[in-house]
């Protein structure tokens, strides 16, 4: 059960058992409990918005960077700010590590299993990431799921947090209809490298967790670049007011780009018409 489901479950009436033996049994945090989220700032979501159009543009801005083409544009923010921002919104900086440096596994769980990898069927290989959805009063987050060789998505998911329950649902839904990938590729995210991620992918027994080098976000290009077109084609000319319309744009969006968006690099035929014969 999710985290929202569990604490749905408190009573905090029960004169049997209290709200902290209950939260111990139910393995949530008492804090947490009462925490209501505060809403972001119409400046900050105005920064946010902004700073997400200038990372589809150039993807190598980073927080000094942003910070000056911000001020220059009138809306002074310093680079602390934007760095901040760029946390909630998932936003990381393409940089090229210097040549000498050698990376060391031990930083993070799993290698980068991609580079040189001749991706030559559907379901070798799936993309999976989050991106942040501004919206007129607050943001959300999409979650979704690329087969490499077609282009197809094969999963996603709308949320307004990032919880590894809720990334594990669409994958578990996604493999349910697809069946298994041999590969399934992240970057280093909270929710990719949560026991709970990994646990699941790990129950699969023959799939491969592939992650992202630190600071290389180019190597999850594919899915990058549906963030991209679904951002540009869609999001920005027709901003949604509430969940309920988000969801239903992002649903007809997807259908037109799986069976009826053709794509140069496949030939000119959809991303489902490639799925298809190649499985």
């Amino acid at each position: 059960m999710s985290a929202f489901d569990r604490k749905a479950l408190i009573d905090k009436n029960d004169k049997d058992f209290s709200v902290r033996l209950q939260c111990s049994m139910l393995e949530i945090h008492r804090s947490g409990l009462y925490y209501t989220p505060t809403q972001a700032s119409t400046e900050g979501l105005a920064f946010m918005r902004r700073i997400d159009e200038l990372h589809l543009e150039d993807p190598t801005l980073g927080t000094r960077r942003l910070s000056k083409i911000l001020t220059r544009e009138g809306k002074p923010i310093g680079r602390t700010r934007v760095g901040r921002l760029m946390r909630i919104m998932r936003i990381t900086a393409i940089y090229r590590a210097p040549r000498t440096t050698i990376a060391d596994p031990l930083k993070y769980k799993y290698p980068y299993l991609l580079r040189n990898l001749r991706i030559v069927r559907s379901n070798q290989v799936w993309m999976i990431d989050i991106s942040y959805i501004p919206m007129p009063k607050g943001f959300m987050y999409l979650f979704a799921i690329i087969d490499v060789h077609s282009r197809h998505i094969v999963g996603w998911s709308i949320s307004n947090s990032m919880e590894a329950e809720w990334v594990c649902k669409c994958i578990k839904e996604a493999i349910h209809i697809y069946g298994k990938p041999e590969i399934i590729n992240s970057d280093q995210g909270s929710q990719f490298t949560s026991d709970v991620y990994i646990k699941l992918i790990k129950s699969y027994q023959t799939i491969k967790i592939s992650m992202d080098g630190k600071g290389r976000a180019i190597d999850n290009v594919y899915i990058e670049r549906f963030f991209r077109t679904i951002k540009y084609d869609k999001l920005y000319i027709e901003p949604s007011k509430d969940g309920l319309t988000l969801y239903k744009r992002y649903k007809e969006f997807i259908e037109y780009y799986n069976k009826r968006r053709l794509h140069s690099s496949l030939d000119y035929k959809t991303p489902l018409e490639v799925y298809k014969n190649a499985a």
